[in-house]
């Protein structure tokens, strides 16, 4: 029997195992925001001492975390050292989710298995790839035995709000500092670029006044249209701007969230929204923010009140600003280990290509430390419900996952 076969035949043996994993890493909440995701680290560093793993604890400055927006984060990295001389290869997943929002038919941290599918916010997106990457290691491990070389484990906790006080903190702060690196993604393809992504948050401000005396009003939620119109008209144009790295079409922004008014019988003299602009590889974010702020700023300029005097003001503040993943020449060893066992585990090719997605392998990467996104998960987001209702996961793309995630990590040490 090769390696191979008794890799796979050790994650099959302990399959249940790796699923009752995962259903514990489900029923700790993380919905990010709020944020308050320091509990679940603390739960995965118990479950992870269950295997002999010592996670390590890595709690960012309080007024950090704060000024990221979120309540509470600890980083927790495993170190796996197998002799002198190798590569040091880190796998990053994400604890952190949106909140489930309505519309489940399943309790959304229950972790219920039905169908051959694991269901529960999380469960693709993407505390799976905490079971994958740590049942992938412990395979290595039993069965492999590497000579040298080392692998850590980074499970980190602020991915949907930049990744500044996870990755980005713990690199820069010379806590890790790996050669090559895997973060979550979905199984059926190797990814090797992705979108950059802007967030940003726009607040107009009018004049408030009773609804029975319009005339003294500048209605904020008037003006903040006028606004919103104007920034999705630019999708038109946007699509006539094409990418070259397949996978990845063309720009896009999109409003998520909107707030204002103080009530029904009020004429709102304040109204914020966010926006999140999607930035293909090719593009400047720096001239893609000047343009939306450009934007913005003719908009308020041209919007006249249909009733009132003066003109509506606004402010906008940057929320994010996500640069987009362009593959290094050093990642070959990675995408070609990893095309090689997908395919074999899979039967099928693996493709190599972009994503319109923006993860924290950018992080990595801007650093020039090689990266690629794989993991458990569908052929697509959508199949997966990741951010919808009824998120799940094929157990047999997890178990098939955390094989070729295994295998890999075999040629890669030797």
């Amino acid at each position: 029997m090769t390696d191979f076969a008794k890799l796979d035949a050790w994650i099959d043996a302990h399959f249940d195992e790796q699923v009752r994993f995962l259903q514990e890493l489900i029923r700790v909440p993380t919905d990010t925001p709020p944020g308050n995701n320091t509990p679940h680290a603390l739960r995965t560093a118990e479950l992870l001492q269950g295997f002999g793993y010592e996670a390590e604890k890595h709690a960012p400055p309080q007024d950090a975390v704060k000024a990221a927006g979120l309540e509470s984060i600890t980083n927790l990295i495993v170190r796996r050292k197998f002799g002198d001389g190798g590569k040091t290869i880190a796998l990053n997943a994400h604890g952190d989710v949106v909140p489930p929002g309505e519309g489940w038919s399943v309790d959304p941290y229950g972790g219920e298995v039905k169908d051959g599918f694991i269901y529960g916010r999380a469960a693709a997106v993407s505390k799976c790839d905490f079971s994958t990457f740590t049942f992938a290691l412990r395979a290595l491990e039993a069965v492999a035995k590497p000579s040298k070389g080392s692998v850590e484990l980074h499970f980190t906790y602020d991915e949907e709000f930049g990744g500044e006080v996870g990755p980005d903190w713990l690199l820069s702060e010379g806590i890790t500092k790996p050669d090559l690196m895997i973060a979550a993604g979905f199984s059926y393809q190797v990814i090797v670029a992705h979108n950059g992504c802007l967030q940003m948050e726009v607040t107009v401000h009018g004049e408030m006044s009773h609804a029975a005396i319009p005339d003294s009003s500048i209605d904020a939620i008037q003006g903040a249209n006028h606004i919103m119109s104007a920034l999705y008209a630019l999708n038109a144009d946007y699509k006539k701007i094409t990418s070259k790295v397949e996978g990845i079409t063309h720009p896009y922004l999109n409003i998520g969230l909107i707030e204002g008014g103080t009530n029904t019988n009020v004429v709102p003299g304040k109204v914020s929204f966010k926006l999140d602009r999607r930035m293909i590889p090719e593009e400047d974010a720096a001239q893609v923010e000047q343009s939306i702020r450009d934007t913005i700023a003719q908009a308020a300029k041209s919007y006249q009140p249909p009733r009132g005097s003066g003109a509506i003001k606004v402010d906008i503040r940057r929320m994010l600003l996500a640069q987009a993943m362009k593959p290094l020449p050093g990642n070959q060893p990675l995408v070609h280990a990893l095309q090689k066992h997908g395919g074999e585990v899979f039967g099928e090719p693996i493709p190599a290509l972009g994503t319109p997605l923006y993860t924290d392998v950018r992080l990595y990467v801007d650093r020039g430390i090689p990266g690629v996104i794989y993991g458990a998960g569908p052929r697509t987001v959508l199949e997966s419900h990741a951010k919808r209702a009824d998120e799940r996961l094929n157990l047999e793309d997890l178990r098939r996952a955390t094989q070729v995630i295994a295998r890999s990590l075999h040629d890669l040490m030797v």
